[in-house]
């Protein structure tokens, strides 16, 4: 069964694949001989050099500027022999099919991997890591990370949890207890094993004709939804804050400065988000003011 990182490519991949069967069908078809009644082929007026369909009715009902072109451009597509269609290749993102979104890199730099990961850290001139832990259901979570820090040179990120320090496990550990186990460690060599952000989850959505996904935000929540607008139709929900934007933290910023990088945002979109109560559990006893200052808010490498 297919993946698809947005309802857009569902969608838009439904009516390739139909297409591209009937082509075979019709391409299998006997030959009719003179004197036999032949209906009127459903392509008729259609291009006889491509399988795809005309996409324009679709991409008015979604609000999109798709057409033929742009799929084409980003459904790669396996070699077929003479008596074969096309079929689109499961490649990108945890294979997942992408005609719309495409080569898009927001959606590399937002994925939140499965499994763990291991990462060395050392110290920086101060003695710091640029790390400040929270703990949450007797995890030790990441609350801040540094604007050129070691943690984020290291590709570390608000809400990672931090499973082992040092081979310590973490599991229990107070906030007090695993700030202390960072301070004592060498400074040239910290062994941390972290699984990727699991209270967060992210939603790929795609601008429409007037470069907007629909929804509404105050002091980075999102508050309302747009009825059948891509955010709606893709599954993200109110009361969440926004953490990312195509893989760039956002924590902090003003809503102008969140603004700003929606505007410039390309077409396909994904945000990462975090339920309301986990989120305000998590920046706890934390001002604005340091969120802003001091969080890393450069944008990842891929």
């Amino acid at each position: 069964m297919s993946l698809y990182p947005s309802l857009e490519d569902l969608k838009v991949d439904k009516v390739i694949k139909a297409q591209a069967q009937y082509a075979q069908t019709a391409a299998s078809m006997p030959a009719i001989t003179e004197g036999t009644y032949q209906p009127q082929l459903a392509t008729a007026g259609m291009p006889g050099s491509s399988l795809y369909p005309d996409l324009g009715e679709l991409g008015e009902y979604m609000g999109l500027a798709l057409d033929s072109e742009e799929v084409q451009r980003n459904l790669a597509l396996l070699p077929v022999a003479d008596n074969q269609v096309a079929v689109p290749s499961l490649s990108g993102v945890g294979g997942m099919v992408r005609p719309v979104t495409g080569a898009d890199v927001g959606i590399r730099r937002a994925e939140i991997r499965p499994g763990l990961r291991e990462i060395i850290l050392c110290k920086d001139q101060d003695g710091k890591v640029g790390l400040r832990l929270r703990s949450i259901d007797n995890g030790v979570f990441v609350q801040l990370v540094q604007a050129n820090s070691p943690a984020a040179l290291a590709g570390m990120r608000f809400g990672d949890q931090v499973l082992q320090i040092n081979g310590q496990n973490c599991a229990g550990l107070s906030v007090d207890k695993a700030h202390k186990a960072l301070k004592a460690a060498a400074e040239t060599r910290i062994e941390l094993v972290v699984r990727d952000r699991p209270y967060q989850r992210t939603v790929t959505m795609h601008k429409d004709s007037s470069g907007h996904v629909g929804f509404i935000y105050k002091s980075g929540k999102i508050t309302s939804l747009v009825k059948d607008a891509s955010a709606a139709r893709n599954g993200l929900l109110t009361d969440h804050f926004i953490c990312e934007i195509n893989g760039q933290n956002v924590i902090g910023l003003k809503d102008s400065q969140i603004k700003d990088i929606l505007t410039t945002s390309p077409a396909a979109m994904t945000i990462t988000i975090m339920p309301k109560f986990i989120y305000e559990h998590m920046v706890k006893r934390m001002s604005s003011g340091l969120l802003r200052s001091a969080m890393d808010h450069s944008v990842p490498e891929v």
